[in-house]
Formats: C-alpha cells, sequence, structure tokens
C-alpha cells in the first residue's frame, strides 16, 4: 500500500514537472509570437509544438515498469541529477565553440544566424528546444525499448535491449545534422554528437530524464545562449 502511494506520488511529480516545462515552452512562444517581427530567422513554437509535446505524457506512468528513476526518484541525489550532467554538457558545448566558432568562422559574424537567437528569447527557445529532443529521442524510444526488456524473458536480457536502443537513438540526432564540409567536421560532428547522445542515454537509464535534460542543457547553454549574447554584444555591436 505505501510503496503504491510512493509510486502515485512520483508519476504526479513526474505529471507536474512536465507540464511545467509545456507552461515555459507556451510562454516562450507567446515571447516569440510578439518579437517576431524584430528579428530576422527568428524560430517560434505554434501551437502544433506544443500540442505534439502531448505525446510524452503516458511515458511519465511507465518510468517504474521500464527500471528507469522517477524524475526526482529519492536514490538519486541532485548532484548526479543536474550537476554532473550539466557539466557534462557543459564540456560540449565549449568544445563545439573552440572547434566550429573558433577555429572555422573566427570572422565575426554581420548577423545573427539561424542557431543563434536574440537574449533572453533564446533562454526560452533552446529550453523548449531541448525538452522536445529529450521527449522524442530519450524519453519514448527508451522507455518503450527497456519497457519490453524488463517484460521479455522477465527482464533476462535488460541489459542488453538497453544498449541496443541507446547506440541505435544515439545515432539518430548526428546523422539528421550531419554537417556539409570537410571530412574532419563531418567526422568530429558525427563523432561528439554520438558521444553526448550516449552518455545521456545512461544518465537516463541510471538518473532519469531530468539528468538527460541537464546534459543538453548544459550543452545548450554554452553553444546557443552564451554564444548567441557574445555574437550580440561583442561582433553585432
Amino acid at each position: 500500500m505505501l510503496l503504491g502511494l510512493r509510486t502515485d506520488r512520483q508519476v504526479t511529480q513526474n505529471l507536474i514537472t512536465y507540464f511545467s516545462f509545456l507552461l515555459i515552452a507556451w510562454i516562450g512562444s507567446l515571447y516569440g509570437q510578439a518579437i517576431t517581427g524584430d528579428h530576422a530567422f527568428l524560430r517560434v513554437w505554434n501551437g502544433q509544438n506544443l500540442l505534439l509535446m502531448l505525446i510524452g505524457v503516458p511515458f511519465l506512468w511507465l518510468q517504474a515498469q521500464a527500471n528507469l528513476p522517477h524524475f526526482f526518484e529519492k536514490s538519486v541525489s541532485n548532484k548526479n541529477r543536474f550537476l554532473i550532467p550539466a557539466l557534462v554538457g557543459m564540456i560540449f558545448g565549449i568544445l563545439d565553440i573552440l572547434v566550429i566558432k573558433v577555429l572555422l568562422h573566427p570572422e565575426p559574424y554581420t548577423e545573427l544566424p539561424p542557431y543563434l537567437q536574440p537574449f533572453p528569447y533564446s533562454l526560452f527557445l533552446f529550453f523548449s528546444g531541448a525538452f522536445e529532443i529529450e521527449v522524442f529521442y530519450r524519453l519514448i524510444p527508451l522507455t518503450v525499448f527497456l519497457t519490453f526488456g524488463a517484460w521479455y524473458q522477465k527482464g533476462k536480457h535488460l541489459n542488453t535491449i538497453f544498449w541496443i536502443a541507446a547506440i541505435l537513438t544515439s545515432l539518430r540526432e548526428p546523422l539528421e545534422q550531419l554537417p556539409s564540409g570537410s571530412f574532419l567536421l563531418i567526422c568530429y560532428s558525427l563523432g561528439t554528437g554520438f558521444l553526448m547522445n550516449l552518455l545521456q542515454a545512461i544518465y537516463f537509464k541510471n538518473s532519469g530524464f531530468l539528468a538527460s535534460l541537464s546534459v543538453r542543457l548544459g550543452h545548450y547553454l554554452f553553444w546557443h545562449i552564451l554564444l548567441g549574447i557574445y555574437v550580440e554584444i561583442v561582433e553585432l555591436g
């Protein structure tokens, strides 16, 4: 009975957190619509984006069945849920800046490129973007794989199924976003993209959805937000 109440409370926490993130995305979409005429290449969420995010809601009930931590699982420390994953993401963000901006594009931008957005709107957009990617690249597919793995032969092959799922889902983003350019740039993008996604899958399994989201937010903080502020203030004046 107590275990059931505890599980219900954890699912409720999952739902409250998830819909809080949706609220942030909705506020960001309203903000973007209000300033869309003032900026070129402004990326704005619409109602369809928000509705699509509801697809992830049923999977919030399946975390325990898939042997995954709930969002605020008590056995997972906040250090492993937020701090360390965010620091890992920051390393990838700094590395991207050094390679892509400093080495490959040292000349100043003459306008804000599409992968950067005006601050403080960038806080809303890239939080929403990170949330969306983690729902469709981690929460949904890994929960499905691991729920099946926990059921199939009573979990005998759960670890093997996890690694298959982790590798497959980790290849998706770097293959979808493979850049044009030199062979070395393609190798760098594929290698770092795969490695970061693989680490996110591991954090997702061990520390839950918020840990994988923290990795991406750490990356976006440097690669999208702080770099965008630098370009706006220093290069565009």
